[in-house]
């Protein structure tokens, strides 16, 4: 499994409509026949604040080779550069160690 975590500054347009494109964006994932099942995505807001945390969980390499052909990534990369202000940080992650899944 690889992990990412995505950050910026929140700058351009309406929280509310960038909510409504990030919703849109996890259901294209949850539903494409490929990708289903194969990517965790969650976004998170600093409380109070404009910055953003978006966590990535893909299985595999080849699950990222088939999400970066798609066009509705390409277009929701390039809005989340748009409100980012064109400073949007990737940064792989690597696991060190954690606790048991929560419920279990």
């Amino acid at each position: 499994m690889q992990q990412f975590i995505i950050s910026y500054t929140f700058t351009e347009g309406s929280e509310e409509e960038w909510h409504a494109t990030i919703a849109k964006f996890i259901q294209n994932l949850e539903t494409h026949p490929e990708l289903k099942g194969r990517i965790s995505y969650r976004c998170l807001k600093a409380k109070g604040g404009l910055d953003y945390y978006h966590l990535a969980t893909v299985a595999d390499e080849e699950v990222g080779k088939i999400l970066g052909a798609q066009d509705f990534f390409k277009s929701y990369t390039a809005e989340t550069e748009r409100v980012g202000g064109g400073s949007v940080r990737v940064t792989p992650l690597e696991l060190v160690a954690e606790t048991a899944p929560l419920g279990v």
